[in-house]
């Protein structure tokens, strides 16, 4: 990845675990990242606020005339049952979000955050939550915006928008999972001992997150070999070897902490390998089954048609 710029939006009374939670978690990855990495800036029209706890923040950065393509505008939620939007503090980050938010820039609004950027606009005709409590105050701002309650976050194009309080580490490790990769997402998770949850609007969890709602060390060890290199002709000796245990033992613990098994864990893998093989390549499909380690042709067409509603080549012809 290259360098990702992260503002911060902070308002007087911001909730202080909106804003640490995804900060946190961006600095999590920055650890697990060789090269460029998340660059983390605070921003606000005072130079100093008082957060949800009564613990100050201070020498903070002026609102910016000029905000970098591709850049991503965190908007954590305010204290209180109702957001103030007739606040000096508010009406200059309402006005500063309209003149300067582009199409370029992502923004990603946890819990009250989204009545911020509902006032300036940024959720027009968009799918939106926010937290329980302040839903129908979503829809009262802007009735274009479709309101989506019960969700953890939505994601609607540079639109993300959470529910409350933790869900914004949520949203936070969706991004990682997809500005750096599935993989350091998943080892932030485990380093702030959260778990990945599926997002409100997914159809399903990335095969690459998924069955990793535990937090047993040598099924994660498991897990992590496999994920590096699911092409590989793993036998479960092998992987119980790694593990220093008897296979016996492994597919018990497997199958007790991800509620399924190391073999169905491991062609869900593959399919995925394959699925990027034949979105992105212009490969025969025999090449693509050795590639993502099927033994043959044949037994990746059989897996894949288990999962897809068409063969892999008619796949292939429409992505």
């Amino acid at each position: 990845m290259t360098k990702q710029i992260v503002y911060f939006v902070i308002l007087p009374d911001t909730l202080l675990i909106d804003l640490a939670g995804p900060a946190d978690a961006f600095l999590f990855a920055n650890r697990r990242l060789s090269d460029a990495q998340f660059e983390l800036r605070y921003i606000s029209p005072n130079p100093s606020v008082q957060t949800s706890i009564g613990l100050a923040l201070s020498t903070l950065a002026p609102l910016p005339d000029v905000i970098e393509e591709q850049a991503l505008l965190v908007i954590p939620g305010i204290r209180g049952d109702d957001f103030d939007h007739t606040t000096q503090a508010a009406r200059e980050v309402i006005a500063w979000l309209q003149q300067n938010i582009r199409a370029s820039h992502r923004i990603a609004c946890v819990c009250a955050g989204a009545l911020v950027a509902a006032r300036a606009g940024l959720l027009k005709n968009k799918h939106a939550t926010t937290h329980h409590s302040h839903c129908s105050d979503l829809a009262k701002i802007d009735a274009s915006i479709q309101v989506e309650d019960n969700r953890i976050f939505v994601e609607d194009g540079n639109i993300l928008t959470s529910a409350g309080v933790t869900a914004g580490i949520d949203l936070s490790l969706h991004l990682i999972a997809q500005i750096c990769s599935p993989l350091v997402a998943m080892e932030v998770a485990r380093a702030m001992v959260v778990y990945f949850r599926r997002s409100g609007n997914d159809a399903q969890l990335s095969p690459w997150l998924a069955h990793r709602n535990h937090l047993h060390p040598t099924v994660h060890k498991i897990q992590d070999l496999i994920s590096k290199n699911p092409a590989h002709p793993w036998h479960l000796e092998e992987l119980a070897e790694h593990a220093c245990t008897s296979s016996r033992h492994l597919t018990r613990l497997f199958k007790l902490h991800t509620q399924t098994s190391v073999h169905d864990y491991l062609t869900s893998l593959r399919l995925s390998l394959a699925d990027q093989f034949l979105s992105q390549t212009n490969w025969s499909i025999e090449r693509i089954s050795q590639a993502a380690g099927f033994g043959s042709a044949r037994q990746f067409r059989r897996n894949w048609q288990t999962v897809y509603q068409m063969p892999p080549s008619t796949y292939q012809q429409q992505t």
